[in-house]
């Protein structure tokens, strides 16, 4: 019988976790993710040649086009992507609906806290 390939234990598993919320944090932790979703906020609706010549141009990012593709899958599962089909042309779309999640998960906005969880916001943003 075949060795079964241990469980996720550690940190990643606490990191990261099952199921959607896990995904977002997963798409989220990596820099190009984090790049590729700049760049669709900035000028949404591009394809994977636009992207990867805008990440090469501005991030001096040097990944495969196949590298992206697969970072884009990631965020895609993660809900943060969606695409469309024109011919032969993938149009890749920004959706922060998946973000609600965090905000929703951890508000800040709570009654008897003394402005605090304000206070922190504040020395976040600089």
């Amino acid at each position: 019988m075949p060795d079964r390939p241990a469980p996720l234990t550690g940190k990643f598993l606490l990191a990261y976790g099952h199921g959607p919320m896990g995904d977002l944090f997963k798409a989220l932790a990596d820099p190009t993710r984090r790049a590729i979703l700049d760049e669709l906020i900035q000028r949404d609706g591009q394809t994977l040649f636009e992207i990867c010549g805008r990440l090469a141009m501005k991030y001096g990012l040097s990944s495969s086009r196949q590298a992206i593709s697969q970072h884009l899958e990631v965020l895609e599962s993660a809900g943060l992507v969606t695409t469309r089909r024109e011919g032969r042309y993938k149009f890749h779309h920004v959706d922060t609906s998946p973000l609600r999640q965090i905000v929703e998960r951890w508000p800040t906005d709570r009654k008897g806290s003394g402005g605090r969880a304000d206070q922190s916001d504040e020395r976040l943003r600089g």
